[in-house]
């Protein structure tokens, strides 16, 4: 009898299971696939495996992320280049050697407030650095510019406060670093839910503000000066600087 590859045969040899059909012969790309899908499967698996510590490295980063330590500086500086009176700024603050980055006006919570000389023992130069920073420039002689940066801390350790920039020209110290050090409590107020005057001074506001409970400090650093008479470029700047990732070798 002539052999036939039908029904229950595959390449001349016989398909012992019966009972139905089998399944035709892969074709070499079908088999290239099938290859493929085991591999994928096979990585997955291991990806799979390897989930919780990787995620555990993830989780430990964005905890480095979040910055546990902050100082506050300020800076002056005058030349007749408006670029290099604002190095002279950052050298006069002590900031002048690391690339900062900046960045709007959260304070972290739990951020603890450290001297300045203990927040530059931790960076070293060319470190990225994150920061606040407020800053005004300008050449006509005589004339005031300030710069200013607010804090508003909550009393709850788990609640975020807010920093904030201010400059100004006409403006003197004590004004511009009054007006930096409103803008972060109201904010904060606004956030906690406290009810107060808009419209009245701030140092009514800011009794009601620490009698509230919520708000257990603000402050505010301020650079401010008058511009060179000769009409070289005066630049003033106030910086809230940020540690991150370093700051528990130093406890």
């Amino acid at each position: 009898m002539a052999r036939f590859q039908g029904v229950g045969e595959w390449n001349g040899f016989h398909n012992e299971k019966g009972g139905g059909s089998p399944d035709p012969p892969p074709s070499q790309s079908r088999r290239a696939g099938m290859e493929i899908a085991a591999v994928q499967e096979n990585r997955r698996a291991k990806i799979k495996g390897a989930a919780p510590s990787r995620g555990g490295a993830d989780d430990k980063e964005k905890q480095e992320m979040v910055p546990k330590q902050v100082f506050f500086t300020k800076g002056v500086g005058i030349h007749r280049e408006k670029l290099a009176s604002f190095e002279l700024a950052l050298r006069d603050a002590g900031i002048e050697k690391y690339n900062l980055v900046r960045v709007s006006s959260i304070f972290p919570p739990g951020c603890k407030i450290v001297p300045r000389e203990k927040g530059l023992a931790q960076l070293p130069p060319g470190q990225i650095v994150y920061c606040v920073i407020a800053q005004a420039a300008d050449n006509e002689p005589n004339r005031l510019v300030a710069a200013s940066i607010g804090l508003a801390v909550p009393a709850e350790g788990t609640q975020y406060g807010y920093l904030s920039e201010h400059h100004a020209f006409g403006q003197t110290g004590a004004i511009a670093g009054d007006y930096a050090e409103d803008l972060a409590a109201t904010m904060l107020a606004t956030t906690l839910g406290l009810e107060f005057d808009p419209e009245s001074a701030y140092d009514e506001r800011k009794q009601i503000y620490l009698m509230s409970g919520k708000i257990v400090t603000t402050r505010n650093v301020t650079q401010s000066d008058e511009c060179c008479k000769l009409g070289r470029w005066t630049t003033v700047l106030a910086a809230a600087v940020f540690v991150t990732g370093q700051q528990d070798l130093f406890e």
